[in-house]
């Protein structure tokens, strides 16, 4: 030490020299010179575990303590399953310092936030996303979106299951919207399914001909038909052309859900309209009908249906002839009883035209006298 007790500079020795107290106290104080605050993300590591936390050593006077369920979501079965002693993680300030000193963590949220970012990019991309139904809620369903929660609503699921039939089951989802201060995810199943059919129907219409056979679910009956989907495309299949037997209502027949082989009739490319029929693959029965019966036979029938100018009769199947109504009547008038659908009757052929697809029949044997016009008009044979 000099005479005066300063170094050149001015300073005491013990200033330019510190002691390793000194030096010790210096580090100390560089050490707890933190300003974390709720929200920031720190690097930490795992100091010991706890009943139901763990304790973290971020730099703060203090261990910090993160509990079991700020872990993950949903909450690991143990700790040790999402922390490993010694091992450094990111965490996220929950809650500031304590009286003790303690910060609050959660993995939980920085996981979050990391999935925030995701989406983020997932939406900008318009990427599909796979989610589990976690519920049913009014409006919609809420599914589980990477750990966050989500929300789809009605008017943007296609499914043909029930919606109870969905929970717990994963959904291809397109995210449509995205509000993390209100931890608001809206998202779209419809529009998913929409993209797929399209490029189901365009490669399906591209390898499309008339007269391809295809296996196809029955998804929707109607009034006049049954529209039956083929991959991607629901093509229509007529209620004449079910069946070469007259068929009142498709549901008499099919089922929705039901599969069926079912011939390409019909194809518009410009409207992505496809025509199908069950018949077609069968025999013409009138076509069989000319080799089986004649004209002035004896022939026995069963009555399909009966109309204001007669009865229908079929004679063979899938043939049906008409029986009018003065022939009808007599027969019921002297009979005493009325004619039933279902009903099994002995009748003659009077009139026999399978190429114009019409036979009349009578109770009465063919005679030169027989009448020859005996036929409604087409319009009228076809409706009540």
């Amino acid at each position: 030490m000099s005479p005066s007790g300063k170094n050149k500079l001015g300073r005491p020795e013990e200033e330019a020299n510190p002691s390793p107290a000194h030096q010790e106290f210096t580090s100390l104080l560089q050490r707890f010179d933190y300003a974390f605050k709720r929200g920031d993300i720190v690097k930490g590591i795992v100091v010991s575990y706890e009943s139901n936390g763990a304790l973290i050593d971020i730099g703060s006077k203090t261990a910090a303590y993160i509990s079991l369920k700020e872990l993950s979501y949903p909450p690991p079965a143990s700790l040790s399953e999402a922390l490993t002693i010694g091992e450094e993680y990111e965490f996220f300030i929950l809650r500031n310092e304590d009286e003790e000193g303690q910060f609050q963590l959660s993995r939980k949220r920085v996981f979050q936030a990391q999935t925030w970012q995701r989406l983020e990019e997932m939406m900008q991309n318009d990427a599909v996303i796979e989610c589990t139904v976690s519920s049913i809620v009014k409006g919609g369903l809420l599914v589980d979106v990477m750990g966050l929660r989500g929300f789809v609503p009605s008017s943007h699921l296609r499914v043909r299951d029930s919606y109870e039939s969905l929970l717990n089951q994963k959904l291809p989802l397109k995210i449509l919207s995205l509000e993390q201060q209100n931890n608001n995810i809206i998202l779209s199943h419809r529009k998913v399914m929409a993209e797929q059919m399209a490029e189901q129907r365009s490669k399906l219409f591209g390898n499309l001909t008339v007269g391809d056979l295809i296996e196809g679910d029955v998804v929707r009956l109607t009034e006049f038909g049954a529209f039956v989907d083929l991959g991607g495309v629901d093509g229509l299949l007529p209620l004449s052309q079910m069946s070469w037997r007259w068929v009142e209502h498709p549901a008499d027949i099919l089922k929705v859900g039901e599969k069926v082989k079912v011939e390409v009739i019909g194809i518009d490319t410009e409207k992505q309209r496809v025509s199908l029929s069950i018949k077609s693959q069968f025999n013409d029965p009138w076509v069989e009908v000319s080799n089986q019966i004649k004209l002035g036979d004896d022939v026995e029938g069963t009555i399909t249906r009966l109309k204001h100018f007669g009865a229908f009769v079929e004679v063979f199947p899938g043939v049906e002839a008409l029986l009018p109504s003065k022939d009808l009547m007599e027969h019921e008038q002297k009979q005493g009883k009325k004619l039933e659908p279902g009903e099994k009757i002995h009748v003659f052929v009077v009139k026999f035209h399978p190429q114009e697809r019409r036979i009349s029949l009578s109770f009465t044997p063919l005679t030169m006298e027989s009448p020859q016009n005996d036929f409604p008009p087409r319009s009228m044979a076809s409706t009540d």
